[in-house]
């Protein structure tokens, strides 16, 4: 049974990566009919600056976070959930929400599908507390799938330069994604870390350090208040690594 579930979780990693490679294509070729207008040259400069393109970032967490720009927040103006895709990308006939489910709870009991996640148990890492998971129209939202960094947010910090493409893939993206717990992610909201950090303080690093490696492989940036934050978080912990995230 054990050997067949990680053969699942192979065969789904694989999938997944051509669905998001097929998706930076479709995004690709949409982008060469209709060309956006281009983003003003400052903006595009300190975009490139941080990464040409979504290679996955690796390296030191402090060294990343003095490597993204910091700029004042954009309007919110047009942002809406659509702007990243429709919902969650199917995986092998598997939304992404399922996915991570599999991969985040513990004694995980998959439906006759092998894919809807019943029920498992969350470490969660926001609160520091176990959550017994079971699929139900009423317990479901026990655990929910957060955004690490906000897609609304990002739409304020760079991401309204991104093409369709990208941003579906940042709303899809594992390394953006953790389940947590529903009422935690629920007072989150689209909080930065200057706003909002988990009340768990042994895992304010690791969450620091993902926002930071989100940043830097979408060109996103922060503003001063964040960036404050995000460095005296770090300096509690200064050999931080950015978390490498492998599908």
């Amino acid at each position: 049974m054990l050997r067949s579930m990680k053969l699942r979780k192979k065969q789904r990693r694989t999938i997944l990566a051509a669905v998001i490679a097929l998706i930076v294509a479709i995004a690709g070729a949409w982008s060469a009919v209709h060309a956006p207008e281009p983003a003003p040259a400052d903006v595009a400069r300190e975009q490139s600056s941080v990464l040409g393109s979504q290679d996955a970032p690796t390296g030191d967490a402090s060294a990343a976070l003095d490597a993204l720009p910091v700029r004042g927040r954009a309007p919110k103006t047009d942002y809406a959930r659509e702007q990243f895709g429709a919902g969650w990308a199917r995986v092998d006939s598997c939304d992404m929400r399922q996915y991570i489910l599999e991969r985040d709870l513990t004694d995980v009991q998959l439906d006759t599908d092998g894919c809807t996640v019943l029920s498992g148990r969350l470490a969660d890492p926001y609160t520091g507390s176990f959550i017994d998971f079971l699929r139900g129209t009423s317990t479901s939202s026990a655990v929910q799938i957060d955004h690490v960094v906000a897609l609304s947010d990002a739409w304020q910090k760079g991401a309204q330069q991104l093409d369709e493409g990208e941003r579906a893939e940042l709303a899809n993206d594992p390394l953006n994604l953790l389940a947590v717990d529903g009422k935690t992610n629920q007072q989150k909201s689209d909080g930065d870390a200057a706003t909002w950090l988990p009340p768990n303080k042994v895992y304010r690093c690791q969450y620091v350090a993902r926002q930071i490696a989100v940043k830097q492989k979408y060109r996103l940036w922060v503003t001063q208040a964040e960036h404050d934050a995000m460095a005296s978080v770090l300096s509690s912990c200064p050999a931080q690594k950015l978390p490498v995230e492998t599908l």
